[in-house]
């Protein structure tokens, strides 16, 4: 089953959402981050990205940057003002951008369900990352952006989400990137029919924050650890029977037929000392090579792009790789054949020569970036699709990194679950 929670959030005023509500954390960096929050006190960026306040240089995961955070998420409580509700709740959250739309389910989703992978993964995670977001949510006491799961669609669900959008919102705001944000309260005569619903749904999958869900999980741990050392080693009862704030992680969970994935695109700085014919044999030794256009038209085929040209690359796969979940996924066979075999790059995690770009900053990016000499090759991946990824998080598989990209986006400070 899959355990949902109600829980006591703290939020913007209608008025102050589209200041207050601001990009995921890590999809930008330093700089990045500045500049969206420049000249708006409110954003939640000085919160999630606090050396965005401090000298340029400043190590984001020094003491003063967590110490900052503290100071600015005190002061945009107060100056906002940021709402506390007055009793636990569900929310209903809908992200349309262009004609797509999502609704989705935000709440207290169950840390002993994500610690017996009943919340399924399909990432790994970094211990640095995970350090930081750890220490961030025990230092504000909160967790300040959601996870986003999925889940296979439930038509009861669905029946319960649509009696709720069928009200009034609480709040509406259209981001500066076109995406319409909306949000409903869940009335508490329905919330427990809600509920009772999810009930039904086997099994949850982490779509998109990986970290921030591990970063719970130890911030449960590290925080029952200290509350015991406290007690002189004794656990509660209250503790031990998971019903403490952080015994829940904030997360949003979509039904799998609305959930869109855009490819995870990458850039290669240079072509491993090889001439660019030198590369290019390489490359028709592995593919079937032709002329082709920026985004790849199916699965199975890879764009290319060097200098003032796009290359379709189509992959010979051995029965025994299509038969192979993980292996059949065009960014494994690119990272096997191509990045590692060619070009020399056999961890993406930690290789400073390759560089990843989203699927919503688009085919032009990458010609940019190749264009003026900041790359020497871009390649443009065909989707990894939601049935892929549920396949390969029920067997308990992991995909290779940076596989997926998700639009949109959840928003950081919109809802704040604290603990």
């Amino acid at each position: 089953m899959a355990a949902l929670t109600p829980f006591q959030a703290l939020r913007p005023t209608p008025e102050t959402a589209r200041l207050v509500a601001a990009v995921p954390y890590d999809v930008v960096n330093t700089e990045e981050a500045r500049a969206l929050a420049a000249g708006n006190a409110l954003s939640f960026l000085h919160v999630s990205r606090a050396e965005i306040d401090l000298p340029s240089g400043t190590d984001p995961y020094s003491d003063v940057v967590y110490a900052a955070a503290t100071s600015r998420f005190a002061a945009l409580t107060r100056e906002a003002p940021l709402v506390r509700e007055q009793f636990p709740s569900l929310y209903v959250y809908s992200l349309r951008m262009g004609t797509h739309e999502q609704v989705g389910v935000a709440g207290g989703y169950a840390l002993d369900e994500y610690d017996r992978d009943i919340i399924k993964k399909h990432e790994r995670t970094r211990r640095d990352k995970e350090d930081d977001r750890t220490r961030h949510m025990i230092t504000l006491r909160a967790q300040t952006g959601p996870v986003f799961l999925t889940y296979r669609a439930s038509a009861d669900v669905d029946t319960r989400v649509s009696q709720v959008t069928a009200t009034d919102p609480l709040l509406e705001f259209t981001a500066v990137d076109g995406v319409r944000h909306t949000l409903w309260r869940v009335p508490s005569q329905e919330t427990r029919s809600l509920v009772a619903a999810f009930a039904h749904v086997p099994t949850l999958y982490i779509a998109d924050g990986h970290h921030r869900a591990a970063s719970a999980a130890r911030t449960r741990q590290n925080l029952r650890q200290a509350e015991r050392a406290s007690a002189g080693g004794v656990a509660t009862a209250v503790a031990a029977a998971g019903t403490l704030p952080y015994d829940i992680f904030l997360a949003v969970a979509f039904p799998d037929n609305q959930v869109h994935i855009l490819p995870y695109n990458r850039l290669v700085r240079d072509l491993n000392g090889l001439s660019t014919e030198a590369f290019l044999e390489g490359v028709k030794s592995r593919f079937d090579v032709s002329s082709g256009s920026p985004s790849p038209l199916r699965k199975g085929e890879i764009s290319m792009y060097l200098p003032g040209e796009w290359h379709t690359l189509r992959t010979r796969r051995a029965s025994e790789e299509r038969q192979d979940v993980i292996g059949a996924l065009d960014v494994s066979v690119l990272q096997t054949r191509l990045l590692d075999q060619v070009l020399g790059i056999h961890d993406v995690s930690t290789d400073p020569q390759i560089d990843f770009v989203g699927g919503a900053r688009g085919t032009e990016a990458l010609e940019q970036a190749v264009n003026e000499g900041k790359a020497a090759v871009a390649f443009s991946l065909f989707p990894v699709s939601v049935a892929e990824l549920i396949a390969i998080a029920d067997a308990g598989l992991i995909m290779p990194p940076k596989s997926t990209w998700f639009e949109p986006k959840l928003r950081d400070g919109l809802l704040i679950h604290e603990i």
